[in-house]
């Protein structure tokens, strides 16, 4: 892939650039991982999770779940009220590729993530970095999450984007998949090394 080809990088943000993890808080409540893990497979599932990602409001999830799961209500309560403690800090390595980028002033930048539009405004004020993109596309806003093809085309359409000009860069390969067939260069993150080289690859930085 020619360099020149490309002008634009999408960033996901959970999982690449942002420590995002349940267990950060949900060990400060089990006294077994055991249990936790249970919690997590069973009750506040990833599923689950997503449905707020794609918009649905946390009272109402939460409501239901501590129907269902009488004996988990507290915890079900804090994934919502202590959702901060979820967050583990920014993701260093792929933060320095970002803003390398960004002080190269030559691709522009935008983003692409699942997140909740009721905690979004929690991460939009932790992370400075976050200012660096000239739009982040939020799923709950839009009430329209990964890997649905809408999602991408709606990112393509109001950034005016040419998809084959696009690398987009995500730690689900699902997301990955669903990118490559709205026709933008996929990039699966495992690490912030494999990163680097990659984007070398594509001449994006040296």
């Amino acid at each position: 892939m020619e360099s020149s080809t490309i002008d634009t990088v999408i960033f996901d943000l959970g999982g690449v650039l942002i420590d995002w993890n349940p267990r950060h808080l949900f060990r400060k409540l089990f006294d077994e991982e055991q249990e936790m893990e249970y919690f997590l497979e069973h009750v506040c599932t990833s599923d689950w999770n997503e449905q707020q990602d794609a918009g649905r409001p946390f009272a109402e999830a939460i409501a239901e779940k501590a129907v269902a799961f009488p004996k988990y209500e507290h915890e079900i309560q804090a994934f919502f009220h202590r959702w901060d403690e979820m967050l583990g800090g920014p993701i260093e390595g792929t933060v320095a590729i970002l803003d390398q980028i960004h002080q190269a002033k030559k691709y522009r930048l935008l983003a692409l993530t699942n997140w909740s539009h009721e905690t979004w405004p929690i991460a939009w004020e932790r992370y400075s970095f976050l200012k660096y993109f000239e739009d982040i596309l939020v799923s709950g806003k839009e009430k329209l999450k990964k890997p649905d093809p809408g999602i991408y085309e709606m990112l393509l359409e109001r950034n005016t984007l040419r998809s084959e000009q696009a690398i987009f860069i995500d730690d689900s390969y699902r997301n990955v998949r669903a990118a490559r067939e709205a026709g933008i260069q996929p990039i699966h993150f495992t690490n912030p090394t494999a990163l680097r080289t990659t984007l070398r690859h594509f001449g994006v930085i040296q």
